[in-house]
């Protein structure tokens, strides 16, 4: 997939999700204040919390996009995971204030949720499902943690939907019945929800920091690049590969061994050869030679 049309179909991702999420937030709120909710009320502020997620994404892409310059010349991409960072940040900080709102609601007199409020968890369930599965399976495609990231957001928002659902039922039941400490099934799912959202966040940002700290592809992921470079008879051995992650492309740190009688210009051809057949391989963004002597009995 070209550079272009990645960041194309990335950015498109982006704002499918702030304008999504825009819309299901005003309706979960609407519909939580209206029928007296605090687990869809707390479901809604979630959903807004990914407004912010989405537009950070869509920053964060905007940034990875841009070329190398003076400043940075291995390029943009780490304001992607960066971006990703800032997604689990404010998850994190949605989830402390869930659970603040939920507690609260037990000191307070409740009443049974209104038959609205389901109606709009299940419409939103099935509409966050739809969008992590499209920005998970695109994210993959593309190899871009921040929308992997963002697509987790929607799954999360899944989870709070299902744990409101049952929470509103439950006091509708409750109501319905007569049972009346049933009502609080509804505060019990918004703290719920702001336990997952919590653990969510949690290990998204746990991920995300790792890929920042120049992480490097472990060895079975780099077969395919000691292959090609091994396609050529002049290389005699690899002394060290690094494949550093930039966001959405690597970087490779090679040392290679030539044979020691050949010249300073024989070698530097053979590491220029090495580069340009690594640059053709997927997700390659730029690769440093470094040319050593081979020695037979060193290699043993």
């Amino acid at each position: 997939m070209k550079k272009e049309e990645r960041f194309k179909q990335a950015e498109f991702a982006a704002m499918v999700g702030i304008v999504g999420n825009i819309a299901l937030a005003i309706v979960k709120w609407v519909a939580g204040t209206v029928g007296n909710s605090k687990a869809l009320i707390a479901d809604a502020a979630h959903s807004a919390s990914d407004v912010a997620g989405s537009l950070a994404v869509w920053i964060g892409l905007r940034a990875a996009k841009q070329p190398p310059d003076e400043d940075h010349p291995y390029g943009h991409g780490k304001a992607e995971p960066i971006a990703a960072i800032i997604v689990a940040v404010l998850l994190f900080m949605v989830g402390i204030e869930i659970g603040r709102s939920s507690v609260q609601a037990f000191f307070q007199p409740l009443e049974p949720p209104g038959m609205i409020t389901v109606y709009v968890v299940i419409f939103s369930i099935i509409v966050k499902e739809a969008m992590f599965r499209y920005k998970y399976q695109l994210g993959k495609k593309v190899k871009s943690n921040a929308i992997i990231v963002n697509a987790y957001e929607h799954r999360s928002d899944v989870f709070s939907s299902i744990a409101a659902l049952i929470g509103i039922g439950a006091a509708i039941a409750g109501g319905a019945w007569g049972v009346e400490w049933l009502v609080y099934a509804d505060p019990v799912a918004g703290l719920f929800v702001s336990l997952l959202v919590l653990k969510m966040a949690w290990t998204l940002g746990k991920e995300s920091i790792h890929a920042t700290l120049d992480h490097v592809l472990h060895d079975e992921e780099t077969i395919h690049l000691r292959e090609a470079v091994l396609s050529f008879p002049d290389v005699k051995q690899i002394h060290e590969l690094h494949a550093r992650e930039h966001g959405h492309y690597v970087i490779v740190d090679l040392k290679i061994a030539v044979d020691p009688s050949i010249t300073v210009e024989e070698g530097h051809r053979i590491g220029k050869k090495v580069k340009e057949k690594l640059l053709t391989l997927p997700h390659v963004h730029n690769v440093m030679v470094h040319i050593n002597p081979y020695y037979p009995e060193k290699a043993k």
